[in-house]
Parts: C-alpha cells; structure tokens; sequence
C-alpha cells in the first residue's frame, strides 16, 4: 500500500528494524549499570523514566518516515543506495544529536560513539529495507 508515495509497509517494517536494533544494543549489549555509567544517569532517573517507555516506539516510526522521504527524494532505487542514504542521514543527525547529549548532558565519550554507531546501524538498515522496496 502507498500513501503520497511511499510504502507504508516498508516503512512499518522499517521502524520494526530500528526499534529491534534499538533494543538489541541498549536493552541486550549494553547492561544496565553500564549503559547508565555511560549515559550519565542515575538508577532512579532511568526508574522514573520508564512510566514513558510506551512512547519509545514513536521515534524509529518518525525516523522511518523520515528516512522514506529521503530515499524517495535521493530518487536512486535499491538496498544499497538505501543503505547510503540512511547512512548519510545517520552521519548529519544522528551524531549532531548525540553529540548535544555530551556537550551538554551528561554523556561521556564511550555512549557517544556507542550512539553513533545505533544511529549508522539502524539508520542503514531501515534505509536498505526503504531503498529495496522504493
């Protein structure tokens, strides 16, 4: 099904893998203690947080929907030149949003780069699984 042109089950699949990716490395990879070591944040911010943890599924389905835009504006059909795309995207975004985090939170270096490196991975993915079915 297309909606303004794009696929809408592409794009739902998309956000399935970046929401999977997503808990992979935060939630399986990454252990509690450390991903709060790392992130800056205490036991207690994280528990207070997690009444919120239902709207963690509306930002891959934004970025999917965003990553679809780009790839149909690109105009270069295929997985790969989906990949590129959504690496392009991850590089420009992803690492200026990590980085506000660091400069002016309380990330360290380490989750900087652990968050780039979920930004290039989901991103790349969701782009190829957008650019295979553009």
């Amino acid at each position: 099904m297309r909606m303004m042109g794009h696929n809408v089950l592409a794009i739902v699949v998309a956000a399935i893998a970046i929401y999977a990716i997503e808990f992979l490395i935060f939630a399986v990879l990454l252990p509690g203690d450390q991903y709060a070591a790392m992130s800056g944040y205490s036991a207690e911010s994280m528990q207070a947080g997690m009444a919120r943890m239902p709207f963690g599924v509306v930002p891959p389905i934004l970025a999917a929907i965003g990553l679809s835009c780009a790839v149909k504006w690109r105009n270069k059909a295929g997985w790969m030149a989906g990949v590129t795309t959504g690496v392009i995207i991850a590089i420009c975004f992803g690492v200026g949003v990590s980085l506000y985090s660091f400069i002016y939170g309380p990330n360290n270096a380490a989750f900087v780069g652990v968050n780039v490196a979920h930004f290039v991975a989901c991103y790349g993915v969701a782009g190829a699984i957008l650019g295979a079915w553009k």
